[in-house]
């Protein structure tokens, strides 16, 4: 009888594996001899498709941008929701994978679905009628709120536990112990505040840059 083949080995096979690790354990947990015990292979043969564990953290790191969704950036909404909808999309892509969001954070180097994604946001402002420098200064600012809001929950680093928070000390927290039961719902409120206040001041900035054109 035929013995069970292995799957082959792949450049996305070893991608998925490891963003499956990072997700997991983080960043420290990857490393070449590790990859290879997932995978079922020898350490050797991952380097006929990564010649580093950077490498394949740049992969990981681009496999996440590649799950952002940019098509209200081709389908004809107006720049500010299309904005509004793609962080969204990239805040969700961050809060399923927060580990890699420091290798995000470093910018987009040489990885082409970050490279897609940049060109995209860029590319649309300009469209919409924002100079080059506004069009980088908007794609930047967008970046930074999204990353910032994936690295942590603000909610979340509050403990729950109401002793935590004696009212002699601190008499306007004593409701903060009831805040890490709610996570998702405040970090998800918190972050819609925040993006609606942003695009208000970009649109503001916008209709104001279009009047003066217009004197």
């Amino acid at each position: 009888m035929a013995r069970p083949r292995k799957p082959l080995l792949s450049t996305d096979r070893i991608v998925e594996t490891a963003r499956d690790l990072v997700d997991r354990e983080g960043l420290a947990a990857v490393s070449t001899r590790r990859l290879a015990a997932e995978l079922g292979v020898s350490g050797p043969s991952l380097y006929n498709h990564f010649r580093t564990k950077d490498e394949i953290l740049e992969a990981v790191a681009d496999s996440v941008s590649a799950l952002v969704d940019l098509a209200m950036f081709e389908d004809g909404r107006d720049w500010r929701t299309a904005l509004h909808d793609w962080a969204v999309s990239y805040r969700a892509a961050l809060r399923d994978h927060p580990n890699i969001v420091p290798v995000l954070a470093r910018g987009p180097g040489r990885r082409p679905a970050a490279l897609h994604l940049a060109d995209a946001v860029y590319g649309a402002m300009v469209d919409a009628g924002w100079t080059p420098a506004q069009a980088t200064s908007i794609g930047a600012l967008m970046r930074y709120f999204i990353m910032g809001s994936a690295l942590g929950s603000f909610a979340g680093g509050f403990v729950d536990d109401a002793s935590a928070y004696d009212p002699a000390d601190y008499p306007r927290l004593g409701q903060a112990h009831l805040l890490a039961e709610q996570q998702e719902k405040i970090d998800e409120r918190a972050f819609e505040t925040g993006l609606t206040a942003l695009l208000d001041g970009l649109a503001q900035q916008y209709e104001q840059a279009g009047q003066d054109v217009q004197q």
